[in-house]
């Protein structure tokens, strides 16, 4: 394997499967169930194959022509299939695991229902030493707003922080877990610098508040008397 979980002998070619409302990050797994005759034949094919399929974002205005070739944006994230479950109809219950940020440079004409590109990985591009700590510390203050509510997933970001991941990881892993809009996060799919990628996560969480506590209800004075 190279890059991340892409097989040692990738030729660069992945079958697509657009989707109107996700990005897929890599370092972040995405339940999926395909029921669609073309993306069942795509899935029995990437088992045969090797294991890989590209999560693709359509473009607004796809519904008119979803059933054919809509267009969908260029960045991609190749995943691959983990925890595969056939269902006795032929459907699938899947995780895909994002693996590698990509580029799609063409569309390949075949003879399959599902659509097939040629695309060029995106590599990280590290951060340079003295600013990966201090991307780190800034990172951390800015997600845990968005984390107190939920003491066990504030926990789990916690644990996660002081794991020993890479500052890219983390920066993928957080913005698929948060609530971002998907131009935003296609925005950093398409961001192979990852000093650039945390720099504009953090943009984008200082422009949206953190959820607000429920309401406190008001309290009765003086309170029921227990009848325990």
């Amino acid at each position: 394997m190279n890059h991340r979980g892409l097989p040692a002998d990738f030729a660069g070619t992945v079958r697509l499967f657009p989707l109107p409302n996700l990005v897929l990050l890599p370092h972040v797994g995405q339940p999926l169930h395909i029921f669609e005759p073309r993306y069942r034949e795509l899935m029995e094919d990437a088992l045969e194959d090797d294991r890989l399929i590209a999560t693709a974002l359509l473009q607004a205005g796809w519904e008119e022509d979803y059933h054919k070739r809509p267009p969908i944006h260029p960045v991609i994230c190749i995943g691959t299939i983990q925890n595969e479950e056939r269902l006795s109809d032929g459907r699938y219950n899947l995780i895909l695991q994002g693996v590698a940020r990509a580029r799609i440079t063409e569309e390949i004409k075949t003879g399959k229902a599902y659509r097939i590109a040629r695309v060029q990985v995106l590599e990280d591009v590290p951060p340079r030493d003295e600013q990966a700590a201090h991307l780190l510390t800034r990172l951390a203050q800015e997600v845990t707003p968005f984390f107190r509510l939920h003491p066990v997933a504030l926990e789990q970001m916690q644990r996660l922080m002081v794991s020993g991941l890479e500052l890219s990881a983390l920066s993928d892993i957080f913005s698929f877990a948060l609530p971002l809009p998907l131009e935003a996060r296609l925005e950093l799919l398409g961001e192979a610098h990852v000093e650039t990628r945390v720099e504009r996560l953090l943009e984008v969480l200082s422009e949206q508040p953190p959820p607000a506590p429920p309401p406190t209800r008001g309290r009765r004075f003086p309170p029921d008397f227990s009848p325990n």
